[in-house]
């Protein structure tokens, strides 16, 4: 066998491969369980601004786990969550509007970025993409609807299913955390700015002047 500058390749042992694999899973698996020994964050903690009103999560896939991430890093910002099947109620005992966070899509995708000798896929991009929009109490829009994608690469070897459906696993669950964290980072980013321009978060009018109330749309990204 050749490599791409024409020299000779010595074949691997037999199961080198998958030692291969199971290496680079451990580390993965080691360096997940340190990081949260540690409490090490590669991100400061989100914390949204006070205006932000109560916010309901729903999804068009039922018993999202992305759904339960948003909910969860939406209390630790300092929101209000209701949950899907809650009414929230004001002071005089009447049904009070909420804002929604509505994910309209999520899609995984497996693509092949490597083969072998015979053809068979050895290393996948894992994709994952989400579309969402964020509403104000009164239906207005405060995020417009908009796509985020991300990938992580993983090896896949023929005669090792179990350890790549771990490894696929391990992954899957990083990315969700990441997206949680990336869709509570742009609303954070749009409600920030609505409150500097003087605009209410909850749909409100607020006294401002005409030149001030002017802004700048946010345009989201189309998915692929």
């Amino acid at each position: 066998m050749r490599d791409d500058a024409g020299r000779f390749l010595l074949p691997l042992p037999a199961g080198s491969a998958r030692l291969v694999s199971m290496t680079r899973y451990l580390i993965a698996l080691f360096l997940a369980a340190a990081l949260s020994g540690c409490g090490f964050h590669l991100r400061n903690k989100l914390t949204l601004p006070d205006d932000v009103p109560a916010v309901k999560v729903e999804s068009s896939v039922r018993y999202s786990e992305l759904v339960k991430l948003l909910n969860r890093g939406l209390r630790t910002s300092g929101a209000t969550v209701v949950e899907a099947d809650e009414a929230l109620q004001g002071d005089d005992g009447k049904a009070m509007g909420v804002a929604r966070l509505k994910i309209r899509s999520e899609r995984w995708g497996d693509l092949p970025i490597a083969i072998d000798a015979r053809g068979r896929a050895q290393e996948y991009s894992l994709r994952y993409a989400v579309i969402f929009t964020f509403l104000r109490p009164d239906g207005s829009v405060l995020v417009p609807e908009q796509a985020i994608e991300m990938s992580r690469d993983y090896v896949s070897q023929p005669t090792d299913a179990t350890g790549t459906t771990t490894e696929r696993e391990i992954l899957a669950d990083e990315l969700r955390r990441e997206m949680s964290a990336s869709i509570l980072r742009r609303i954070d980013s749009v409600a920030r700015a609505e409150i500097q321009q003087g605009r209410s978060l909850d749909g409100a009018a607020t006294d401002v002047d005409d030149d001030d109330a002017g802004g700048s749309d946010i345009d989201g990204n189309d998915a692929d």
